[in-house]
């Protein structure tokens, strides 16, 4: 869902006394294409894009690239273009059943020298050679060249962004400032080409043309979660009727919620919203990773208000081990979205926190 809340986190207590950062506030009117770029006022931000892809053999491929924009303590005011001011940190994953797993990448640097950028009033983020950049029709252009595999990417709007939570502002907790600036996505419609572990060398030519369906969030803010939250779970959903379903849940020390929220909007624009009541995540099946011996909820009920839905993963081995960028662990691969047993979907989950709580770190040290 929202890893811009972990490194909001991990720059909490850096320095005593850190720059003041713009606020969240309810009523503020979204702008576009402005607001598709980046906002360096405030203090982290996010371009996440997750989807579904086929090969011309019918083979299924969930994908995965983030760009984070993190503001640091440092003094602004610094004039050095050495300053570590901004930070951009990267994922890319693939997940792969020829694989049997999904795998990832992940890099980290400081904004400048035009290695790695977030510029203002449209989407263009850059770190070395992997990049999402939205042309003046709204579609995204993304490419990764990651270790084992290659993302090359067409991302073409078909439905007009979904505002979520109250027109754009997205409450994460049950106080107001607990908030964030948040649009999505959905349904975009997605050509280009993967490079497959297995399939072919990231040093050759070949690669693999694919078509399919992608969700894209964008979010920004400089706000914490409450106290008591230790992770979260997340679904954006593209479903087969031309809806999409968007759902969260906030998870507290105490295994409660702390806040949850969903939207769905139907093909023809028709939105409606859950409040933290009416919005579940309910475990059916748990997977424990052999490498951090984690436990994950990856086949999951979510309940929205009376629908119900069930998710089940493309593959239960879709950790991505973020440690030396975000510095957690967490779950985060493709799932179908069935309702009474009958497939209406494909999307992506979410898992954060089931590794270990939310704690406070210092990316930085990875930049150096």
């Amino acid at each position: 869902m929202l890893a811009w809340l972990s490194l909001c986190l991990m720059f909490a207590t850096a320095h005593a006394a850190p720059p003041t950062f713009a606020t969240v506030t309810p009523g503020h009117a979204l702008t576009f294409p402005s607001d598709t770029g980046a906002h360096p006022a405030f203090q982290t931000e996010w371009w996440y894009a997750t989807g579904w892809l086929n090969t011309p053999d019918g083979t299924p491929l969930g994908f995965q690239i983030t760009f984070f924009r993190s503001a640091t303590p440092h003094d602004r005011a610094d004039p050095s273009a050495f300053a570590p001011t901004q930070l951009i940190i990267a994922h890319a994953a693939l997940s792969d059943p020829a694989l049997g797993r999904g795998i990832h990448d992940q890099k980290i640097a400081r904004q400048g020298f035009d290695l790695a950028y977030a510029k203002p009033d449209n989407t263009d983020v850059k770190l070395d050679d992997w990049t999402m950049v939205r042309a003046p029709d709204g579609h995204y252009s993304v490419t990764a060249r990651a270790n084992g595999f290659a993302l090359n990417l067409s991302l073409a709007p078909t439905q007009p962004p979904l505002l979520e939570g109250d027109q754009g502002y997205s409450q994460k907790g049950p106080s107001p400032d607990e908030a964030s600036y948040y649009y999505s996505e959905p349904q975009l419609r997605v050509c280009g080409t993967v490079v497959r572990p297995g399939h072919a060398s990231q040093e050759q030519t070949a690669s693999t043309p694919v078509q399919g369906v992608a969700w894209l969030d964008h979010e920004w803010s400089s706000t914490l979660l409450s106290p008591d939250a230790v992770g979260w779970d997340w679904l954006g959903a593209n479903l087969a009727d031309g809806s999409a379903l968007m759902a969260f849940k906030i998870r507290g020390r105490d295994g409660k919620s702390v806040w949850a929220h969903a939207a769905l909007r139907d093909a023809h624009g028709k939105l409606i919203t859950f409040d933290p009541a009416q919005v579940d995540f309910i475990p059916l099946r748990t997977w424990r990773s052999p490498r951090t011996n984690t436990p994950y909820p990856v086949a999951e009920t979510v309940r929205t208000g009376p629908l119900t839905w069930q998710l089940e993963p493309l593959l239960d081995d879709q950790e991505l081990d973020s440690r030396d960028s975000t510095g957690t662990a967490y779950w985060e691969g493709a799932v179908t979205i069935k309702r009474d047993g009958n497939a209406v979907g494909r999307g992506y989950l979410e898992l954060t926190g089931y590794a270990k709580p939310l704690t406070l770190q210092n990316p930085a040290k990875a930049a150096r």
